[in-house]
């Protein structure tokens, strides 16, 4: 039995909230989204890793607005509002970097890494107003798990280990803090923000927008394990490393995907031909003996985990999928400013200790992502492809569905069961804007 059958969650039941087209384009649920939900809960906007130096620093976007995470000269992180308490300038427009101090580019006064301003105004007409308190930075709460750092707008939260439930004992035992990004690429795309959301929680797109993926990776509903918390977050547990058994019926093949798979762990593709299902857990076997050796930290993962995809939406915007021992992707969807047909797709990869630059990463179609490097990409959808073959994939339906929930014709989804998570993602998003929580 896997880690994810013997330790289930709750699985409230579902409220059946009716999901229409108004909810991706009316401007008017934009609204009562940003009030209810973006400014009132756990927004993930990092990792520490990313920001390993004091003055280190990631500006992150979010709605309208926009966010400074920094790194202190006693090593904590602190975050901020990205913009000047003078006129309202914003003050950092690089998206990352490293900084000394931080300097207004409209007004040139100067804040040091902690917020508090090392100038004052040059005016004689002050007021009263001779000290800087008045000009310090507005502090946003960050807490960090898991090497993410996430942030609230609200001022009375909840802990971030209340908010993220049994997520959090779930992530502790990947032991991926200090895992370094391999890539990271944000796409500009003409749809609304719950469209590719929606999509990661289900698997039912699987086998037609990544078919490929038959050969290496379970594409039965049935043989997967879906769960869903209390605290508004749900997860898939995925069978990887052996082809889906809806190809029992077919030739099989071990395909180039799963024999890098294979490769990377000293195991020969050639061995397997005619006995292709035992790849899963020879992969398992071979991890579990020469993992520790190549400084992966797996002693509190249960085998299915040394192969599988665990895959987690943390409500609203995040999905973090572990793929076996060696990498984490983070996919997030931000919203537009403005306009709720449009939104922001980031998609990074973060590489366990060890596998960032050699055959452990290739065996996950990783090294396609190391030729890019970790500099951040930004771009229009449209304009490039991200080469990563599945976010790839997941973009090349979303401006259609976009364009579909738009129509006149269309009535409201209509789910199957395996659809639950989409169904509970729904009902989460209506709780927050009926409690005004």
């Amino acid at each position: 039995m896997g880690y994810a059958e013997s330790n289930r969650w709750k699985n409230p039941d579902l409220v059946g909230t009716p999901i229409t087209g108004e909810r991706y384009t009316a401007l008017q649920f934009m609204q009562l989204e940003w009030e209810h939900i973006w400014t009132k809960v756990w927004l993930l906007v990092g990792r520490t890793s990313e920001i390993p130096q004091s003055g280190d620093f990631l500006v992150e976007e979010i709605g309208p607005e926009s966010f400074l995470i920094l790194r202190q000269n006693d090593g904590s992180v602190r975050t901020f509002y990205n913009v000047c308490q003078h006129r309202g300038s914003r003050l950092v427009m690089e998206p990352e970097g490293n900084i000394e101090d931080i300097r207004c580019p409209s007004c040139a006064l100067v804040w040091n890494l902690s917020g508090e301003s090392e100038m004052l105004l040059n005016s004689a007409n002050q007021k009263g107003k001779k000290g800087t308190d008045n000009l310090r930075l507005g502090e946003v709460r960050n807490e960090t798990h898991a090497g993410f750092i996430f942030i609230t707008m609200n001022e009375n939260p909840v802990t971030l280990q209340q908010y993220l439930g049994p997520v959090w004992d779930d992530w502790e035992n990947y032991h991926s803090d200090e895992w370094a990004r391999t890539s990271a690429a944000t796409v500009a795309v003409d749809c609304n923000w719950k469209v590719p959301q929606d999509n990661s929680c289900e698997s039912y797109h699987l086998p037609t927008v990544h078919p490929q993926g038959e050969y290496w990776i379970e594409h039965d509903y049935k043989q997967c394990v879906f769960d869903w918390c209390d605290e508004g977050h749900n997860r898939m547990a995925i069978k990887m490393g052996a082809p889906a058994k809806s190809l029992q019926s077919k030739n099989l093949v071990i395909d180039e995907q799963l024999s890098a798979m294979l490769l990377a762990w000293g195991l020969s593709p050639e061995d397997f031909h005619g006995r292709e299902y035992e790849t899963r857990l020879a992969l398992q076997k071979a991890k579990r003996e020469r993992a520790i050796e190549r400084g992966y930290k797996i002693a509190d993962l249960h085998d299915d985990q040394l192969t599988d995809a665990y895959h987690y939406n943390i409500f609203p915007n995040i999905t973090i999928s572990y793929a076996g021992c060696e990498y984490v992707s983070m996919q997030r969807m931000r919203p537009h400013s403005t306009d709720p047909t449009k939104c922001f797709y980031d998609n990074f990869t973060y590489g366990a200790k060890g596998s960032e630059s050699d055959a452990d990463l290739e065996g996950l179609g990783g090294k396609e992502w190391l030729h890019e490097g970790e500099k951040r990409q930004f771009f229009t959808y449209g304009e490039r492809l991200m080469n990563r073959r599945i976010a790839d994939q997941d973009l090349s339906i979303v401006t259609g569905q976009q364009l579909g929930l738009a129509s006149r014709g269309y009535s409201g989804v209509t789910l199957s069961g395996q659809e639950s998570r989409v169904q509970r993602f729904h009902d989460v998003i209506n709780e927050h804007i009926a409690t005004g929580s």
